[in-house]
């Protein structure tokens, strides 16, 4: 059973920079598709990136956020830059078999990260 654990996330100014992280134990997260996700208040959970040999971006983030893992240390990490205050939402990020933008299709879920970006 992979357990996630996510970190990094905040209040930050609109046009500032976050990095969130996401850490795996229990298993080797290098065998997964890892994925972020968020969720707004009142909104269902959308697609941000995912990362298995390549990357995948949201139209929404594409150019301001990075996926990026380092298998040593069993971490995917989500930089967000050029933040507006519509990325606020909960930062989940989540660990499947599948590459896909579907939440579904993800086994595992960390517990989510806040992230706030004021105007």
């Amino acid at each position: 059973q992979v357990q996630l654990v996510e970190s990094g996330g905040g209040l930050v100014r609109a046009g500032g920079s976050l990095r969130l992280s996401c850490t795996a134990s229990g298993g080797t997260l290098s065998r997964y598709s890892a994925g972020w996700f968020r969720q707004a208040p009142g909104k269902e959970r959308e697609f941000v990136a995912s990362a298995t040999w390549t990357t995948y971006y949201a139209d929404s983030v594409k150019g301001r956020f990075t996926i990026s893992r380092d298998n040593a240390k069993n971490t995917v990490y989500l930089q967000m830059n050029s933040l507006k205050p519509e990325d606020t939402a909960v930062y989940y990020c989540a660990a499947g078999l599948t590459t896909t933008d579907r939440p579904d299709l993800y086994d595992y879920w960390g517990q989510g990260t806040q992230v706030t970006v004021s105007s």
